[in-house]
């Protein structure tokens, strides 16, 4: 397993981090445990996870991932052997304070209330998990409109919730910043105050990186060379979708589209290019899963690729994906299939 540094810490990382979002709902405490056991045992040092999991999140699983990885600390006594990420959840949800959108007091909440549930006194790097002021993520790039955002407020939104950032690194509850579902323009503006104010820098981005969305190959890949701020890939199978099992607008029972009743990264606009990635594996004897994965793994920008799993079989796949090399001709293969769906969410 390579490391790699987080950002500009002295902080290596796994370059596969161990995804927990399942735990809760479609997984079991003991599953969970037994997840992190093997992750552990193939030198996966990074867990990443969030005040709302487990997910699709509802009032009655929020929190419980948390509280599986807790347990596990608890029970192994292996807290400091983990550099551990968690993310505070922004606005929308009633269950979570209310449905209001980040701030300061709320940040302070949801850090309180993470420790409590993960047994531990700090979290290694603490994300935003989406932007208050809107964002191109999560099926929204289509219709995008950053003109309708409130240009008075988002600044002064930035500087509080960074503020209160830094009075948890210096309380010792937090170590690190970052941030989730983030643009380069936002990114920016968080380097900035850090910069003039001496507060928490950016050290990561949480981004969706797969075969259908590569946002990331834009502006985001320069802000990360010149500003070492690198990409922790979320769902770089695309939920799945990736493996195929999704095809036709078939929903296997037990899977996270049957759970959240739909696959929405699997659609008319996606099936062309999965089965054009899927031949392209099967060409040439691979797993088309540990071909998604080895993928992300060949950027410059990647710091660590997030997977996860609902079985053991999954889960061993996905992390030996990280002693699959891709050839030129299989790399070349796959930015022709790209150039041809290059817009396909």
């Amino acid at each position: 397993m390579k490391m790699k540094t987080l950002g500009r810490t002295d902080i290596s990382v796994s370059e596969i981090c161990l995804g927990t979002m399942t735990w809760g709902k479609q997984n079991t405490e003991a599953e969970g445990h037994q997840q992190m056991d093997y992750a552990v045992e193939q030198g996966i040092n990074f867990f990443d996870t969030a005040e709302m999991y487990a997910v699709p999140p509802d009032a009655s699983t929020y929190g419980k991932t948390e509280e599986i990885i807790g347990s596990w600390f608890k029970q192994t006594g292996r807290r400091n052997d983990i550099v551990l990420a968690s993310k505070v959840a922004g606005g929308g949800r009633p269950w979570v304070r209310g449905g209001r959108g980040i701030d300061g007091p709320s940040v302070r909440e949801a850090v309180e209330g993470s420790l409590r549930r993960l047994q531990t006194d700090r979290i290694d790097l603490y994300q935003i998990h989406w932007p208050r002021r809107g964002h191109y993520h999560f099926e929204g790039s289509w219709d995008y409109n950053p003109y309708l955002q409130d240009k008075e407020s988002v600044l002064p939104n930035m500087l509080e919730v960074l503020q209160v950032m830094g009075e948890l690194v210096r309380e010792g509850k937090i170590r690190h910043f970052g941030l989730s579902n983030e643009s380069a323009w936002g990114t920016m503006q968080y380097l900035k105050l850090s910069m003039e104010l001496g507060l928490p820098r950016v050290q990561t981005i949480q981004n969706e990186y797969n075969f259908l969305r590569r946002y990331y190959d834009m502006d985001l890949a320069e802000l990360a060379f010149h500003e070492d701020v690198g990409l922790l890939a979320y769902s770089p199978l695309a939920a799945g979708a990736i493996s195929g099992k999704y095809l036709g607008g078939v929903l296997p029972e037990g899977t996270r589209g049957a759970v959240a009743g739909s696959a929405y990264r699997n659609n008319q606009y996606t099936e062309p290019a999965i089965r054009a990635y899927i031949a392209l594996a099967e060409k040439h004897g691979l797993d088309v899963c540990q071909m998604a994965i080895a993928f992300c793994l060949t950027k410059p920008f990647m710091t660590s690729v997030i997977i996860g799993a609902t079985t053991m079989e999954q889960l061993k796949t996905n992390i030996g994906a990280a002693d699959v090399e891709l050839s030129e001709a299989v790399l070349n293969e796959i930015q022709q299939i790209f150039m041809r769906y290059a817009r396909t969410l």
